[in-house]
């Protein structure tokens, strides 16, 4: 009896679900940024969009907002760390993961000189450019022009060693206004290189050009890093 009560029970749930109908999708019509808990409160963004935690690649698009909508302004396809992808908050220094999370953009950077029509402000990389990731150093998670004394060459990228790269950069503000030691350094958006990044997010060479050509400070982009779903999905940013 209580085996054919059961079986009634189950049957019930079934009958009910089909009822219901299936579980709708979410509505990918509707442009990526207006699913997002937050945009940074700027009129342009950058999502940086990957199919899981494990994936290494997936897309990039910079969106402008006009009135009370979101517009692509282009896409591409992107790069991740060799390690996959991992909550910001979480992060641990030297693991090759791309910190997921909503970051603003301090300031570009390259080894060549900014793209023509290149508004946002744009720092020439000099035979002296280094970037701090030593965290012992008052420098951590800084540029620096001159090796500072307490920040150790081998806990350091020295910019002009990646020419292919850092040709062209954005700086993510990942772990930067208020750096926590060993969570990480040196996070950008830059030019690929070979394969998976160490971290950073990267996309080809002509998109990088033209992201810096469409980047206005005036209209606080920011940029949005996370996964199609799960606890990192980009939509809960």
């Amino acid at each position: 009896m209580r085996i054919l009560l059961s079986l009634g029970s189950v049957l019930l749930a079934v009958v009910a679900t089909v009822a219901a109908g299936p579980v709708a999708p979410a509505d990918t019509s509707v442009p990526l940024p207006e699913r997002m808990a937050d945009t940074g409160g700027g009129s342009q963004l950058i999502t940086a969009e990957a199919a899981s935690t494990a994936a290494t690649t997936g897309r990039v698009t910079w969106w402008d907002r006009s009135g009370d909508r979101w517009v692509a302004a282009g896409s591409a396809e992107a790069r991740f760390g060799s390690g996959g992808l991992v909550a910001g908050t979480e992060r641990v220094q030297g693991t090759s993961t791309t910190p997921t999370g909503l970051y603003d953009l301090p300031y570009a950077f390259g080894i060549r000189q900014a793209p023509k029509g290149t508004r946002y402000p744009y720092r020439p990389v000099t035979e002296r450019s280094w970037w701090c990731q030593d965290n012992d150093s008052r420098a951590y998670n800084r540029w620096v022009e001159g090796l500072p004394a307490d920040c150790r060459a081998g806990e350091a990228e020295k910019l002009t060693d990646y020419g292919t790269q850092y040709a062209h950069a954005l700086v993510i503000g990942f772990n930067y206004n208020r750096p926590v030691r060993g969570r990480g350094a040196a996070i950008f958006l830059h030019v690929n290189g070979k394969g998976a990044t160490a971290g950073c997010v990267s996309v080809p060479a002509e998109a990088m050009s033209r992201i810096l050509t469409w980047a206005d400070r005036g209209r606080s982009p920011h940029i949005a890093v996370g996964t199609q779903s799960g606890a990192t999905a980009i939509t809960r940013y």
